[in-house]
């Protein structure tokens, strides 16, 4: 007999069918009732196994964390909160769980301590609903982008260029690091490693997907980039996963309206599809921020709040414009500001959150930043003075997405790289797209984990990766 999934097993229409089920103890009462979970939903299946019919000694063997497969009726539950229960007809222990070492027991965890547990957090009802959602998010944005006539590029992952020159870099060597290859004055020979020089993990595929966008049209990339950056925050991760469209003959305002069409397919999806998943985080979210103050607590519920983005249109406001307003804003007279605020400097979360949450009160797209504190690829405006860049800020957690127009004339690019003390030499490759049909073209960076916390309600990073790695940390 063929294993049913449960979540195909909540239809009445399946009721007095014989089935097959197999997963994990979640609960168990008197021997008799157990709530099996298979991974498929939020729910669990209740299974009603004949004491009469079962020896004591295996019935004992029903502990949280076991493995079990079930063979049975399909009835309707005479309980609440579920449709379908099992009346059992056979059954067996597939894998046992030790109740005295098993460490997800029927009582509330910590996220702290599920982390240490990363390898089985995932059979916890808040982790089971977070990878769903990262999943359906995944799925979404692959179907968002293929029905657009993009194409995925696989970019490098092993790179001899820093992307953006704006973050620690991990080094990938084969070379003996208790017996370094020395040159004459003593420095690493870095011509006898693996690729013949230096190379790193990348930081972004931003770069070689403009190359294919200047050939393909239009192209975008999905996959693990890395920072080697000694940060132990709530929103940073060593290794983490980014989405990066790159299309050609699109200037900045084409930019922003992908970034827009692109956020609202993907919340639309997750939001029709995941709906058990973002009401039980919702929940969770409502039941954790009971302990906060009030000025730490959301305004609106999760679901609420990822609805309105969907149903509202995104304003646009430029970066002088925005520090005008935080300057004149009555936060910003009575100083509650942490960061300063004044035109040249870039604007940090509360700055970004009070735009959002407090005066337009819905997402915002801001654009044409300082251009030196902006990266070296990004066109520079008319004015001299800012670039035609683009951050996408949305309630509740501020940037989202940023992009930019791209850098198409080499003159200025070039000028560019000397400013940012990138050698040409070491982007030669990439200045050549300017000199070969170079065209205006646009792009932007989503990082993958910051979206599924802002989907999930999470409030740290490390939560919405299965493994994550950190500073001083890099198990499972």
């Amino acid at each position: 007999m063929q294993r049913e999934r449960i979540i195909h097993l909540r239809d009445e229409s399946r009721i007095g069918e014989v089935v097959q089920v197999a997963g994990w103890v979640r609960t168990f009462r008197n021997d008799t009732f157990v709530a099996l979970n298979d991974g498929s939903c939020l729910g669990n299946l209740q299974l009603v196994i004949d004491r009469e019919g079962s020896p004591e000694s295996e019935r004992k063997r029903l502990t949280t964390g076991a493995a079990i497969r079930a063979v049975g009726t399909l009835e309707r539950s005479q309980g609440s909160g579920q449709l379908t229960e099992l009346k059992v007809t056979e059954w067996e222990i597939l894998g046992d769980a030790d109740p005295d070492r098993y460490p997800i027991q029927m009582k509330k965890h910590s996220l702290e301590f599920l982390r240490e547990k990363a390898h089985l957090r995932f059979r916890t009802s808040t982790f089971g609903a977070v990878f769903r959602v990262r999943h359906a998010l995944n799925f979404a944005i692959h179907r968002f982008f293929t029905e657009r006539g993009f194409f995925q590029l696989h970019t490098p992952i092993i790179t001899g260029s820093d992307a953006e020159g704006a973050g620690e870099m991990f080094r990938v060597t084969t070379l003996d690091l208790n017996n370094l290859p020395r040159l004459a004055d003593g420095g690493v020979d870095e011509g006898a490693d693996f690729f013949g020089k230096a190379a790193n993990l990348t930081v972004s595929g931003q770069l070689e997907a403009e190359l294919g966008a200047m050939a393909l049209g239009q192209v975008y990339t999905f996959g693990p980039t890395f920072r080697a950056e000694n940060s132990n925050t709530s929103r940073h991760l060593a290794e983490f996963w980014m989405i990066e469209p790159e299309v050609a003959f699109a200037d900045l305002r084409d930019n922003m309206r992908l970034a827009e069409d692109c956020l609202k397919a993907v919340l639309g999806a997750v939001l029709e599809g995941c709906a058990e998943d973002l009401a039980f985080l919702e929940n969770r979210e409502i039941e954790a921020e009971k302990a906060l103050p009030q000025d730490q607590r959301h305004d609106r519920p999760l679901r609420e709040r990822l609805q309105a983005v969907v149903d509202t249109p995104f304003q646009t406001v430029t970066y002088t414009e925005a520090i005008d307003l935080l300057r004149a804003s009555k936060h910003y007279q009575k100083k509650k500001f942490k960061y300063p605020v004044e035109w040249g400097v870039d604007l940090q979360s509360e700055h970004e959150r009070w735009l959002v949450e407090h005066h337009f009160n819905g997402p915002v797209i801001l654009t044409d930043y300082p251009a030196q504190i902006k990266a070296f690829y990004m066109r520079a405006n008319e004015d001299g003075k800012t670039v035609a860049a683009m951050d996408v800020l949305v309630p509740g957690i501020g940037e989202i997405i940023g992009g930019s127009q791209r850098e198409e004339r080499l003159d200025r690019l070039e000028a560019k790289c000397a400013a940012f003390n990138i050698p040409a030499a070491h982007l030669w490759w990439y200045l050549e797209t300017r000199r070969f049909g170079s065209a205006i073209h646009s792009g932007f960076g989503l990082g993958f984990e910051r979206l599924v916390m802002y989907v999930t309600g999470m409030s740290n990073i490390r939560d919405v990766i299965p493994f994550p790695r950190t500073p001083q940390n890099a198990e499972f």
